[in-house]
């Protein structure tokens, strides 16, 4: 039996959109983390900043690990249109 192989521009598009995710996550993550530098610069109470940051940054990296681990796992275990799957049984 011979390999499915889909076009290799749905595979750059899905490769490109797991990338833009990880983007998101690491842009917000870094900005979150400026501005708890700039609250202590500017002597400012941070108590709002680092109850957003505990929250945010775990919760976004999360996310996006979460979507990185389904995307893996789908690539892994991809068949072929016409293979059959264990829930199709032959009457």
């Amino acid at each position: 039996m011979e390999k499915y192989t889909e076009p290799r521009w749905i595979f750059g598009l899905q490769v490109a959109s797991v990338s833009m995710i990880w983007v998101f996550v690491l842009s917000i993550s870094a900005w979150i983390l400026h501005l708890l530098r700039l609250s202590r610069q500017l002597h400012d109470v941070p108590s709002a900043s680092v109850g957003i940051s505990i929250v945010a940054i775990p919760v976004f990296l999360t996310g996006a690990s979460v979507l990185t681990y389904v995307f893996v796992g789908l690539r892994r275990g991809r068949k072929a249109p016409d293979e059959p799957t264990l829930d199709s049984e032959e009457r």
